[in-house]
């Protein structure tokens, strides 16, 4: 019981919950949006562009993590993304039916992504908060499968739904079809956390102008003071250097012509791909790798997680040189990587929550943390396109295992400071908002 007479929740009521909410909106903007951008005509270098540079609002928000530790608890930011988020997919949806759908569409989907950026703080921060360590790497493989349930759930069965209705409703209405479904989901997700979710612990007592800004300064001066925290932000920053370079073209290359060294996939053909193994997969690898990592402990378990992260890659190389038409011969490669890809991601979260987070600050340093892996990501990932274009696809996949290389080498050489186990807040009601 609280000091408020209400019975805590398990995180199983609500850490499946809020990290699909979490991982819907991102993987609807970086993968979904380049499937749809495709089928409504738009070309492979500006699809890869826009839809990385509307993401960066996730690699900017360390610039307003810290307002949100001032003002109301992390449960009432968590509850109003995830409703303004469905209103702006609704409003996206109604955007495709202009002439100018383009332009106003990725304007959208930057508001959403600062919406979503901000949700994603306030959620890390209920987590971070309301979870000791321990609980932290039990529930971080249902952290990361939930997440990607939002991510196979959209790019696997959504984008089936797309295929299908573009043969009977046409493309337009298709995916305004899919995007208006995707904010439903999110109000309604709202609606379940108001009743389920911990509050993260309260806000900050600031007054003034003067004690907000001191606040900011101080969040932001404690986490450059941080024990090698230069080596932790080029840990972030490399650990997905070669996804951030596969991420994007990934689709196309499954939707490119076989003329041109695609796989001549259709939308609904790249919906089954995606709409049952690889989920399966991603969830066993992520659970795995939380109680494998809690057991042996992560600077243990760097290493491995790292391997698991980045040798399935390697896939993609196969499935370029030698084109298969089975498709449960591509479906068997992605199964490959997105097990690897589930195990190994569980380093890089880790890492962040218990290497870069604690302290007097968890969720703005973790925002911080989460801010800087998003650059990480979203340079190679902007560039991926014209990279992509210059070498074919063939030899563009072989120079995603290069990049590879610096993955193993921080996971390698990071250095580990001691960080004391601190108690769990004592008010996590899950009433107060």
């Amino acid at each position: 019981m609280t000091e408020t007479g209400v019975k805590k929740g398990s995180p199983a009521l609500w850490v499946p919950t809020l990290y699909f909410a979490e991982g819907l909106p991102f993987v609807t903007i970086n993968v979904v949006s380049v499937l749809m951008y495709k089928s409504l005509g738009v070309s492979d270098a500006d699809i890869a562009f826009f839809t990385t540079l509307v993401i960066l609002p996730w690699t900017l928000k360390p610039l307003w993590g810290p307002v949100l530790e001032m003002f109301k608890t992390k449960k009432y930011f968590v509850v109003a993304t995830q409703f303004l988020g469905g209103i702006g997919f609704g409003l996206l949806a109604l955007t495709l039916k202009l002439p100018s759908f383009f332009q106003y569409s990725i304007a959208l989907l930057g508001i959403i992504a600062f919406n979503g950026a901000t949700h994603d703080i306030a959620a890390d921060g209920v987590y971070i908060n309301a979870l000791s360590g321990k609980q932290q790497a039990e529930y971080v493989g249902w952290q990361g499968a939930f997440y990607n349930v939002a991510k196979v759930l959209s790019q696997g069965a959504f984008v089936y739904l797309a295929g299908q209705l573009e043969d009977s409703v046409g493309v337009v209405h298709a995916w305004m079809v899919v995007m208006a479904l995707f904010g439903g989901i999110l109000i309604i997700l709202s609606i379940y956390h108001v009743k389920v979710l911990p509050t993260g612990g309260e806000a900050g007592n600031v007054k003034t102008a003067k004690e907000a800004f001191g606040t900011f300064w101080d969040v932001v001066k404690t986490f450059f003071e941080k024990k090698y925290i230069a080596w932790g932000i080029t840990f972030i920053v490399l650990y997905r250097f070669a996804e951030g370079q596969a991420m994007k073209i990934v689709p196309l290359f499954f939707r490119a012509d076989r003329a041109v060294g695609g796989l001549g996939l259709s939308t609904s053909q790249i919906g089954i791909l995606y709409g049952i193994f690889p989920p399966i997969a991603y969830i066993v690898g992520s659970i795995l790798a939380g109680y494998f990592t809690a057991r042996r402990g992560l600077r243990k378990s760097l290493i491995i997680l790292c391997a698991f992260f980045n040798i399935p890659f390697a896939v993609y190389a196969f499935l370029a040189y030698t084109t298969p038409t089975n498709l449960v011969t591509v479906g068997t490669a992605v199964v490959f990587e997105y097990f690897g890809y589930g195990f190994g991601f569980i380093g890089l979260t880790l890492y962040m929550m218990q290497q870069i987070a604690p302290g007097k600050y968890k969720m703005a340093h973790y925002a911080f943390a989460t801010g800087i892996m998003n650059l990480g990501l979203m340079i190679p990932s902007a560039m991926s396109g014209f990279i992509s274009d210059f070498l074919g696809y063939k030899h563009f996949f072989m120079w995603v295992m290069i990049a590879t290389i610096p993955s193993f080498l921080v996971a390698w050489l990071v250095p580990f400071r001691r960080v004391e186990e601190e108690p769990v807040p004592a008010d996590t009601s899950l009433t107060a908002q």
